[in-house]
């Protein structure tokens, strides 16, 4: 377009600019074309007056060049004529433009606005009932460039649907489609900025930061998100607080000590500031002149390349800066750009050309677009050729390129639709809109946002003014390069700012101090287990689950019993083989010599009975191991003391006998022994089975035993027993048994023996003593052994006692049975003998004082 003589003219223009002459720039902020698009650049500042003061709606004066603003709005025109060029897209037709200066003010950006909204020919905005057919002198508005100007200018364009597309306003609540139905951006929302922010703190285990915004609608709003991200990675805010906008009226600098004092009073090392350009440089600045400690400084996109800031003297003592930019594609051909239109700006034949050709109807009314901008070099705008938002700039003007494209229908040959496009036509093809734009594609999501990646940026001072490193991006998910970033502390080592360390597995947060994510770590004791690791006290387990110590779940309880296979089971279990060998053994010598005088002088059948009901003794010692059941439960008592009352009870007949044939006169002996043997003696044996059955029937309807599953008694395992309900009237069970035994005890304890003849009240005397000894050691076993084994104790108790009465009375009587048959006679056992007379009387006599 420029032809072959760019090259000379450049270097003329070069020489010339030296000179001091002014350009030409402000008049190429418009053009001509069939469709217009507007353009909101923030081409200069405004000083320290402030618009608190007015008392007229007129302009403040805008007197302090922005650089980047030109820049931007150069890559808008480079755009455009691009577009123009293109024959693939909008072919036929040729974009015009119209840029103007925001001065970064809301006041200063509604003339332009309003001026948008002008009936096309005209700098009129007329009253409407239906604002359909209304055709404005602009298309779409691309613009302005931060969040505090488009919440302004995004409400006034959405009343009339006029698409607008920001190239940095950032702010979430621009997302709202309610609110803002035209809006559309090529960055990011803040909160994807945000996130990436929280990722950062995690990544370096931060969780101990203070977070500043600007005190406008962008800084609080983004401090709100942040708290809200923050409180969802456990990352503790120690400090929150707003950064005031630098005015001229106000105490500024009173409130920023506040700020720097309740920060530095926190002892954080991190502080993300999320705020505009000129808060931060306020914060900055009294930061600097205080000398206060350096920090790491997690930077908002705002300020993160803003001149104003990294240009402040003294900025390399702050500490570390991090922040994150988005990243879009590099525009090769924009610096050239920039060069050949500020060569011909310098170009007086082009300029006269220029203004004849494009001069509006509006600059009766806005004046000269940018005269600062006629007043430039090349340096003052070279260090933001750059610049991250210069490709947004550039991807907005083809995402309405694009969008008028689809609604015209254009084809390869052309734009079938003649008639002229209205601004909210066009917005119907901006939701979801997919465009190309410097070889990247983009698309407008359901809220007009983009999604772009973002590079994580470090102030790496080289000299002035601080350069711009890569060390790390985000594109949904953090990556860092830890290796390239060099820390403000000595060694290059990473701060360190933590409240809490980082819970491990099975521990919960117990908060303390004021800051509510300021904790000790807490382990979770048996029987509890971290749910979440969010958790601020450990969740308890079922009755039926156990947990160990910092546990992160539960696990089922097994049901724990006296097993069959335990070792004790086993123990017994041979102990009871041989006690019931033996019995069976006994039992069957005394039925195979039934008829002699040793087994007629221990009874008779009465002997055998008395073996059996030991045998079912040790039998009944088989229902206490396994897992107990209500019948089982039931049956164990009646079942092993029934048996031992019969047992007994033959026994208290053997030493009733010898207490008579001994103690008594010979008279009386031979009367009552008659009765303690034959049908009586069985009655005898009846009575106390009654009684004692009588008894277990008592205690089994009054308080029956019942299984029971105990959850608390054992740690990881459930204790299923048979509890006794009444230990009164479980020890009256016993009390029949241990009366017999008292009884028969008495009976022969005292009685002596006479010469030649078998003791049978020795043996009596040492089963009951074993009866004894077993009995009153079951009671303090059994009261302060584990649950689990009493079922053991009582099998062991049953089992000695039937061992002892084998061993001291029936065992005796076998051996003489089997090694020593010749004393199984009447004499010796049954004292019937020619001299069992002569012997009684003997004694009598001598009892009479008639020594032989």
């Amino acid at each position: 377009m420029l032809g072959p003589a760019v090259l000379g003219l450049s270097l003329w223009a070069v020489l010339h600019l030296g000179t001091g002459a002014p350009l030409c720039l402000s008049q190429q902020l418009r053009m001509k074309g069939d469709y217009v698009l507007g353009g909101l650049f923030p081409l200069s500042e405004a000083g320290e007056a402030g618009l608190g003061s007015r008392t007229q709606p007129s302009s403040p004066v805008c007197t302090r060049f922005s650089s980047n603003g030109l820049l931007w709005a150069l890559a808008m025109k480079m755009a455009v004529e691009e577009i123009n060029n293109r024959s693939d897209l909008l072919p036929g037709l040729h974009l015009g433009y119209d840029l103007f200066d925001t001065c970064s003010e809301p006041v200063v950006a509604m003339k332009p606005s309003l001026m948008f909204l002008a009936k096309a020919d005209s700098h009129d905005i007329a009253a409407y009932c239906n604002y359909t057919q209304y055709q404005p002198r602009v298309l779409a508005v691309i613009g302005p460039h931060s969040s505090e100007l488009a919440v302004v200018t995004g409400k006034f364009f959405g009343f009339f649907l006029m698409p607008q597309v920001s190239y940095g306003a950032s702010m979430e609540l621009l997302s709202a489609r309610e609110t803002f139905p035209s809006f559309f951006r090529t960055v990011p929302s803040d909160r994807v900025q945000l996130t990436a922010a929280v990722e950062l703190l995690q990544e370096f285990g931060w969780n101990w930061v203070a977070a500043l915004g600007s005190d406008d609608e962008y800084g609080r709003q983004g401090l709100g998100i942040f708290s809200t991200l923050a409180a969802a990675h456990s990352i503790c805010i120690a400090h929150e607080g707003l950064v005031p906008l630098p005015r001229a009226d106000g105490p500024l600098l009173g409130k920023v000590q506040d700020v720097l004092h309740q920060v530095n009073q926190s002892s954080v090392q991190v502080v993300l500031l999320f705020a505009s350009a000129r808060a931060a440089h306020a914060l900055f600045s009294y930061s600097i002149s205080s000398k206060l400690s350096s920090k790491v400084w997690v930077a908002s996109e705002a300020w993160l390349t803003s001149d104003l800031v990294m240009g402040l003297p003294g900025m390399a003592q702050v500490g570390t800066v991090l922040g994150f930019l988005q990243r879009g594609a590099q525009l090769h051909k924009f610096s050239q750009y920039v060069k050949t239109h500020l060569a011909l700006a310098a170009d007086p034949v082009f300029c006269a050309a220029l203004g004849k050709r494009e001069q509006g109807l509006e600059e009766d009314v806005v004046g000269r677009r940018c005269p600062q901008c006629d007043c430039i070099t090349l340096q003052n705008v070279s260090t933001g050729l750059n610049h991250h938002q210069t490709f947004s700039v550039y991807a907005a003007v083809y995402s309405v390129a694009q969008a008028l494209h689809n609604t015209l229908q254009c084809n390869a040959s052309g734009c079938p639709m003649q008639d002229p496009v209205k601004p909210w036509q066009l917005l119907e093809n901006m939701y979801n809109l997919t465009f190309h734009a410097g070889g990247l594609t983009l698309r407008f999501n359901s809220n007009g946002n983009v999604d772009m990646e973002y590079d994580l940026k470090l102030w790496v001072w080289q000299g002035s003014v601080p350069e711009l490193h890569d060390v790390g991006r985000f594109n949904g998910s953090l990556w860092t390069d830890s290796l390239k970033i060099r820390w403000h502390t000595s060694n290059n080592q990473k701060p360190v700012s933590q409240c809490s360390w980082q819970c491990q597995e099975g521990q919960v947060r117990r908060v303390k101090g004021f800051h509510s994510c300021c904790y000790d770590c807490v382990d979770c004791k048996a029987g509890s287990y971290q749910k979440s690791p969010d958790d601020l006290a450990c969740s308890f387990c079922n009755q039926d689950e156990w947990s160990p110590e910092r546990s992160t779940r539960c696990f089922r309880r097994r049901l724990r019993f006296l097993a069959w296979g335990e070792p004790a089971v086993l123990l017994l279990l041979l102990l009871l083989s041989l006690a019931l060998g033996l019995v069976l053994a006994a039992l069957g010598l005394f039925i195979r010599h039934r008829d002699s005088p040793l087994v007629q002088a221990s009874g008779g059948p009465l002997a055998c009975f008395g073996l059996v009901c030991l045998g079912l003794v040790c039998l009944s010692v088989l229902l206490f191991p396994g897992q107990p059941s209500p019948a089982l439960c039931l049956a164990q008592q009646p079942s092993s003391h029934l048996p031992l009352t019969g047992c007994l009870s033959t026994l208290i007949l053997q030493a009733a006998e010898i207490f008579v044939e001994s103690e008594l006169p010979l008279s009386w002996a031979d009367r009552l022994s008659g009765c303690l043997r034959g049908p009586w003696a069985w009655l005898v044996v009846l009575l106390a089975m009654l009684v004692e059955a009588a008894l277990c029937a008592w205690y089994l309807v009054a308080f029956p035993p019942e299984v029971v599953t105990d959850w608390h008694m054992l740690p990881t395992e459930a204790l299923v027993h048979c509890r006794t309900r009444s230990w009164v009237s479980f020890g009256l069970v016993h009390a029949t048994n241990a009366t017999l035994a008292f009884l028969c005890f008495l009976g022969t304890f005292l009685v002596q023996s006479r010469p030649g003849r078998y003791n049978r009240a020795r043996g009596l005397t040492f089963a009951m003593l074993v009866y004894f000894i077993t009995w009153v050691s079951f009671v303090p076993l059994l009261a302060n052994v584990q649950v689990v084994l009493r079922p053991a104790v009582q099998m062991g108790a049953l089992l000695l006692c039937v061992l002892g009465i084998l061993a001291a009375f029936h065992l005796p009587r076998c051996y003489l049975l089997v090694r020593q048959p010749e004393l199984n006679t009447p004499e010796f056992f049954l004292g019937r003998g020619p001299g069992d007379a002569r012997d009684r009387n003997d004694g009598d006599t001598g009892n009479q004082g008639k020594p032989e």
